[in-house]
């Protein structure tokens, strides 16, 4: 499933490994995620939990695109959007604290896998970005974006969407999206988790559900059928393929 998971003391070190495609997710990478989200819960003797991208090149590169060649109508994005939605609301609910750690870049759902997260350690040469009004021409779940635009502002995340530009090392610390832009990414994080496993998981787990539970999304699924229904989608898949 090219989805890793190592224990490391209180710590459950998951690794998307599939680094010949960047880490793109294939819809078995997702239900592994899950899987891992759930594995990590059932245990008690884990404290936090780890994401980071095999490799080195790249946090995750987004969704494989070859998936969308199998799309026919704009419900076909409904249902992906819904999917997609509902890993990334088990990840954010997971009951430990979770760290992102991101060498290369994090792109499309990578950046979203992310902004899941509690909290972000990256590497200086390391980069956020959604790209997709300059690679296939789809769109975010209304939770997405909302997501994004609480952790980056609306304005932020108005300016990386319409521009498809990267978020960069300075700007990701500058705005707090990070913690650390550090060269040892892997090290700092490790100590992060010492530091998480010796609080009370308790006040960590309520703090992280209040602020997810003050998040109200509202519904979209018109806007996301525009999005997939267009013609404009299905020949950018097509013209992203071939290059």
């Amino acid at each position: 499933m090219s989805v890793d998971v190592e224990l490391r003391g209180p710590a459950a070190w998951v690794t998307f490994n599939r680094p010949e495609a960047h880490n793109a997710m294939t819809f078995a990478m997702y239900d592994a995620l899950v899987a891992a989200c759930e594995r990590v819960d059932a245990d008690d003797d884990i404290r936090v939990m780890v994401l980071r991208g095999a490799g080195g090149r790249a946090f995750v590169a987004g969704t494989d695109i070859k998936q969308f060649m199998e799309f026919k109508t704009a419900d076909d994005g409904v249902v992906y959007e819904r999917r997609i939605d509902a890993v990334l609301d088990r990840l954010e609910a997971v009951r430990k604290p979770t760290v992102a750690l991101v060498e290369g870049f994090a792109m499309g759902s990578g950046f979203a896998i992310a902004a899941c997260c509690d909290l972000r350690v990256m590497t200086p040469s390391a980069t956020f970005g959604m790209p997709i009004a300059r690679t296939v021409g789809n769109c975010l779940s209304m939770a997405n974006y909302a997501r994004l635009a609480g952790a980056l502002g609306v304005p932020r995340i108005k300016d990386v969407i319409f521009r498809a530009r990267p978020i960069e090392a300075d700007e990701a610390l500058a705005t707090g999206f990070v913690s650390a832009v550090v060269e040892d990414a892997e090290g700092w994080a490790a100590d992060l988790c010492t530091t998480l496993a010796d609080h009370s998981p308790t006040t960590l787990w309520v703090t992280k559900e209040a602020l997810r539970r003050g998040r109200v999304v509202p519904e979209g699924d018109d806007l996301i059928r525009e999005a997939y229904g267009s013609d404009g989608f299905r020949s950018n898949v097509k013209r992203f393929l071939n290059r």
